[in-house]
């Protein structure tokens, strides 16, 4: 009777752990028998019983045993088959694995400038930071906010320090182009605000799009997740 692929495979790892508990076995007999018996003594009875016990179990459970003299060897018989390589899925996607590494460094490092300030700095000092992880019409636009009338002041005269650690979260989405790929991650900051008047806890989420210019990936917008695009 022609056995199902299922009652082969069970049939393979029966004969496999047979084999590795017969090979245990024997290894356990010779040197036992090495411990009792001179070293003159005949090895072949080992090899015919290794043979007559793998030709038996092969028998009992209906394939044929190999005509060989030689024991089987456990180590070979178990070794699991090759697995097939990983899928690359960046080969669907518009930009490769050290693309995505990229913008996520100029994320991180964008988003912790962007949430540490003090009272001190200047306009011109927070641009600075910005420059090369934002693009120039996004550092345009974050200094002009910084630099505005009513949040400059109170920032000053509250004497404002502001420190934050950001974690990109996740992948909220990314494109192709036109003009350039783009990479859009949802950024949450631990962020803490101290000033006369206390210190004040929060963790705002924002979703950062990076793009990838001439120069690497640059930051091209933020924006609180809440106010959405």
């Amino acid at each position: 009777m022609e056995l199902s692929p299922g009652q082969q495979r069970l049939l393979f790892v029966v004969v496999v752990i047979a084999l590795v508990g017969l090979g245990v076995f024997l290894i356990g007999a010779r040197r036992h028998d090495d411990a009792a018996a001179p070293a003159t003594a005949p090895t072949a009875t080992a090899s015919a019983a290794a043979t007559s016990s793998a030709a038996a179990t092969s028998s009992a459970a209906g394939t044929p045993a190999a005509a060989s003299s030689a024991p089987v060897s456990p180590v070979t018989a178990a070794s699991p088959p090759a697995t097939a390589g990983a899928v690359n899925i960046y080969q669907w996607l518009p930009f490769s694995q050290s693309d995505l590494a990229a913008a996520a460094k100029t994320t991180m490092a964008f988003a912790t400038a962007y949430s540490n300030t003090t009272y001190t700095e200047t306009k011109a000092a927070y641009a600075a930071k910005l420059a090369g992880l934002a693009t120039a019409q996004e550092t345009a636009t974050l200094e002009y906010d910084f630099g505005t009338s009513g949040l400059a002041t109170a920032r000053v005269a509250d004497k404002q320090v502001a420190t934050g650690t950001p974690t990109i979260e996740s992948i909220s989405s990314f494109g192709a182009g036109p003009p350039y790929p783009s990479i859009t991650f949802t950024v949450s900051i631990a962020q803490q605000l101290a000033s006369t008047t206390g210190t004040i806890t929060s963790t705002p989420e924002y979703t950062i799009t990076t793009v990838s210019t001439t120069t690497g990936w640059q930051v091209d917008n933020i924006q609180l997740t809440s106010v959405g695009d």
